[in-house]
Parts: C-alpha cells; structure tokens; sequence
C-alpha cells in the first residue's frame, strides 16, 4: 500500500565535486519541513485515529451500505491512503538522500512500523469487497456515477476473489508479512557482504560487476571470474533461498487455487497470461535478428574471434569519452521534450526550478535513479547519479518521463493514478526515445551516430531480450521446484539453457558463468516480474511506430492516455492508436524497430 522508491538503474556512486555545473537538490518542504515539523506529528495521530474509526464504522458493514455511505466509505480509505504515503513518501526520500545516516534509517523504519501497525485493522476491507455479489456492485455503480468511477479500483481487488482464504488466514498471512521474509533478508545479506579480489583490490558486487564494462578487456576478465568464483563459493546458500522461496510460493498458490506459478503476477499486473505469452513468443523468435545479429557486429568491433560473457557490456572500441554538463543535459532533455508537444516541457519545466530533482553523486546517496510520485496532492520527486555521460542524460530523460506521467495522473486520485508495472515504464520510455531521436539527428558524423546507434540497441537488448531469457528461467525454475528440491547443478542448467538461445552463437561461456543467476534480485523479491521491462519497452516501440507514420491529433491521444494513469486496462488505452497488446503482430511492430537500428549499423559497415 505505500510501497517506498527503490533504484532501478545500476549507477557509479563515486563521491566528489560536481564537474558538471551547478546540480539540483531535492527541497521536500512540500512534504514535511523536518522530522519534527508539527504537521508530521498531526497527521500520524490523525491517521491512528482514522484506521481506528474507519475499522469501527465499516467492519462487517460493507454489505449494509447504500450508494452515498459506500462513497463515503472509499473516500475515507482514499484519504489515510494518501497521508501514510505523504509520510512514508517524506522518510523514504530522505533516507535515500543518505543511506548511512543511522538516524533517517531509524526514523524511516519506525515511521514504517507505525504504519503497519495502524493499518492492520483495515485488512477486512478488500476481504469485505470480495464478498459482495456483482449485481450488488453494479446497483450500487448505477445509483452513483461518482462511486462508478471508483469501478477499476474494486476490478483489480475482485481478480484476486477466486483466491482468497479464509479471513484469519488472510489476517495470518498478513501479520506474517510485518516479520519480513527471513529468506529475503537473508539473500540481500549474503550478496552485500560478498567480497571479490580483482588486480588486488578487494570490491563488493557492484564495483566488480562495474568492470564487466571496463575498457581493459583482462579487467573484465578478472572481474568474471572473480564473480564466477565467489558465487560458486556460495552456490549452496543460494540453492536453498531459491529453493525455498520456490516452494513457499507452490504451496501458497496451491492454497489460493492459482493456476500457474505465473497467474498471481499477471493478476497485479493486469495482464491476460495469452499476451504475456505471446510477447514471450515474438521476442524469442526474434532472436537471431535482435540480439544474434547484434552481437556478430559487436565481435567484429571489438576484433575478436569469438565472443565471451565479459565481452557482452564491454565499451565499442569507436567510443568517445565526452561528457555533457547539466545545463546541456537540460537543454536536450527540454528541446526534445518541448518539439515533440510544448505541454510536456511546461510538466518538464517545474522539476528542475522547484527542486524536485536531486542530480549530484554523494557519498551515502541510493545509487541508481528513480521518480517517486509521493501523493496526489504534492508531486513527483526525480533522483539521479549524474556523471555527465551521454548514457546519464538518457536517463533523466526517462526519469523525467515517469515525472510527467505521475503529474498528469495525480487528477485521477491517489486510488486510480498509480499504473500496472506493465503500463508503468510508458511515458519514461518515450521520452527517452524522444531524446535520444533528437540526440541522434545531432550527431556531428557517422561515427558518432553509430556508437549512438550501438548504444541505443544495447540498453533495448538488454530490456527485452535479456529480461525474457531471466522470464523463461524462471518459468522453467519454478516448474522444476514442483518435481522436488533442485540442486546447485539442476539450476545452472536451467539458467544455460536460456543463456546460449538468446546471446546466439557469438559467444562462449566460461567455466562458472552457469551460477551467474544467484545475484539476480529480482528472481527472490519479485518472481516473474522481469517480463514488465519487457512489455513496457515493446509496447513505447509500437507506440513511437505510430507517432512516426504521422498519425493525426497522437499527441492529444498520448496525453489522454497518460492522464488516464490506472483507471483503464491496457486494450482501452491502446485502442485510440489501433494498437492492441493481445496480437502478436503489436510485439513485432515493436521489435521491428529495434531490427532496423540493426539494420542501420550494418549498412555502415557496407
């Protein structure tokens, strides 16, 4: 319910002063003006008091209420979801801002604890709402258009009334998440406290993954190896997190009736499990022309007789090592912005007068780069590590992006804005296609366009192509898991089994590399949810194919789809462009683009 930002690009968190101007800071005053602000302490003891009345006034109720007082009732819940959020919203961006400071971090777990702790109560409410028959909520719809629009809301809510327990196991299973899962903590403890030894400097997982994209090609080498090692040192530990988290998840979705390992993603995501399949189907078969035929390119390049793992991320030999000041990434990001539709550079524009980005690289800062939306009724706040790279202004144009999107679905309400991660990454995507478009017609000659062209088709393959081949192990892992517990072997199986289908026959693999899935986060915290890259991408690749035919009045459509935020399902949102997710000539559209960057950089070898 207020789940807090995380990183969710990989970023060098170097300290030091900025060389590329005066970047922006974050001024969260218009949440709270400090931990002890009066309005902080007035709003947690305002919520205490709400959870209580609103669990007093509704529980066993919900069925009693007509049209008004159900209205009034979601308005309620509406309202205590938006001031936990402010809260958790203030805690959260604070301690990103400086992970090290034991005081945020305790500051931000107790305000969490407390938050829990008032809404536990509210449990019975989705429980209550699953018990309602249809024609009762259909009534209830048409007496009350102000209720009806609330309908995607209890939509999504009502998926889950197939499988649903019994209210005390729900309750149970809800206490039981207050705890933590133990396996979770226990995975994110080994992964941080790894140590790797590379040309004698001792480095932790993301410092030794960070060479895999070293120029010195026997750095990277080391690096692989080094990981390869230490995570072969380890296997076992990972083998039982993976085999245990697999089996909780069995016997949970035994227990709820679910169909596939998959159906409880594909129900939070709001996806039929036939265009996740078909999605799945056209990015594998497009392999030899995506990731195939790129990396026969990329051997060639580097002047290599056959590929290896530590080669796959490895910098073009063409590569310049310019790099671009803040004002300049503004310039670009707003140039782009702003020719494609001058409503989004005024959306654009507030974010770097307002202090609303924080862009700097500081010791103690989250690594990575996201936008977080807060509340409705505030607004979206972007953090960056910027290092002034060409890659860098991709990314606070992608970041800028979901900024956008969140101030344009705020109107929905803190119930409706907030998208399906498979919707999610639309307007970020877009923008950074806009941008990079933009940058690409500015390259100074042909060998700045390529390596601009590489680049481009790096960053997609890994998208799509990789997070399919991580889709596909895991469907293939937790379809194992059910025949019994899997051993080390059993899983580097499973994971070289995807790994030589989607990389191609450019490659070889060194000893080692069949347990590169232990680091993996994404496969413990969140199975299956690596697809939504996957999806989101294909789907703004589809969505710019029809902006570049020329199609009439897109951007007033592209604006009325993001002010929509969730309150249509994904076919209505398409509809208007003649797109539709569920064929699978969409996902082809889609990946034809990434084929024809492809085509382009083999032309220039011509």
């Amino acid at each position: 319910m207020f789940q807090l930002p995380f990183p969710l690009r990989d970023a060098n968190t170097a300290g030091g002063k900025s060389p590329f101007g005066d970047l922006p800071e974050w001024n969260l005053d218009d949440l709270y003006t400090g931990e002890d602000a009066p309005e902080l302490k007035r709003d947690l003891d305002w919520l205490e008091q709400a959870c209580s009345s609103f669990a007093t006034d509704y529980e066993g109720k919900l069925d009693t209420l007509d049209a008004p007082a159900f209205l009034e009732c979601v308005l309620r819940q509406e309202k205590i979801n938006q001031v936990a959020g402010r809260i958790m919203s203030y805690a959260g961006l604070r301690y990103y801002q400086l992970t090290t400071d034991a005081g945020r971090a305790k500051f931000m777990s107790d305000l969490q604890e407390k938050i829990t702790n008032f809404t536990t109560p509210l449990v019975f409410f989705t429980l209550e709402i699953n018990r309602l028959a249809d024609d009762r909520l259909d009534t209830l719809y048409a007496q009350n258009a102000d209720l009806a629009r609330y309908k995607p809301v209890f939509d999504r809510i009502r998926a889950m009334k197939p499988y649903q327990l019994s209210d005390e196991l729900e309750k149970f299973l809800h206490d039981l998440g207050v705890v933590g899962d133990a396996w979770e903590r226990l995975f994110d403890e080994t992964i941080a406290g790894l140590e790797f030894e590379v040309d004698g400097d001792t480095l932790n997982i993301e410092g030794t993954l960070n060479l895999l994209t070293d120029t010195d090609r026997a750095k990277r080498e080391a690096a692989a190896r080094e990981l390869a090692d230490v995570f072969s040192d380890n296997i076992k530990t990972f083998a039982r997190v993976h085999n245990t988290q697999t089996k909780e998840k069995e016997i949970l979705d035994r227990w709820r009736g679910m169909e596939t390992a998959q159906t409880g993603r594909h129900l939070s995501n709001q996806v039929e499990p036939e265009v996740v399949e078909a999605l799945r189907n056209a990015v594998v078969n497009a392999y030899p022309k995506l990731s195939h035929r790129y990396y026969e390119l990329k051997r060639k390049w580097l002047g290599l007789e056959t590929m290896q793992v530590w080669d796959r991320n490895a910098p073009l030999p063409m590569e310049d090592n310019r790099t671009v000041g803040w004002a300049q990434a503004e310039k670009t990001v707003m140039d782009a912005y702003n020719a494609f539709d001058p409503r989004m550079g005024e959306l654009a524009e507030p974010f770097f007068r307002k202090g609303w980005i924080d862009a700097a690289v500081k010791p103690g800062k989250a690594p990575g780069a996201f936008a977080h939306p807060t509340v409705t009724n505030v607004h979206p706040y972007v953090m960056l590590n910027y290092l002034g790279k060409p890659r860098d202004v991709m990314t606070l144009a992608h970041e800028l992006g979901h900024g956008v999107h969140q101030v344009l679905a705020a109107g929905q309400g803190e119930m409706l804005s907030s998208t399906p991660l498979t919707l999610a990454e639309t307007a970020s995507v877009f923008g950074e296609m806009l941008t990079f478009r933009k940058m690409l017609d500015g390259a100074k000659d042909d060998a700045q366009r390529k390596v601009m062209l590489a680049g481009k088709v790096e960053d997609m393959i890994n998208t799509v192509v990789r997070q399919i081949a991580f889709y596909d192990f895991e469907c293939k892992l937790h379809a194992a898991r059910r025949g019994g517990e899997l051993t080390p072997d059993d899983i580097n199986a499973l994971w070289m089994s995807v790994q030589a289908e989607s990389l191609g026959p450019a490659f070889e693999y060194m000893d080692g590399y069949e347990t590169f899935w232990a680091y993996i986060p994404h496969f413990v915290h969140s199975p299956f949810y690596v697809y939504a890259y996957a999806f989101g991408d294909g789907l703004v690749n589809a969505l710019y194919a029809v902006y570049a035919e020329g199609d009439e009045g897109f951007e007033d459509k592209y604006f009325e789809m993001l002010k929509a935020g969730g309150s249509k399902h994904h076919k209505e949102l398409l509809a208007p462009f003649g797109l539709d997710a569920s064929d699978p000539a969409f996902w082809d559209k889609g990946l034809s683009m990434i084929s024809g960057f492809i085509d382009e950089l083999e032309a220039m070898e011509g």
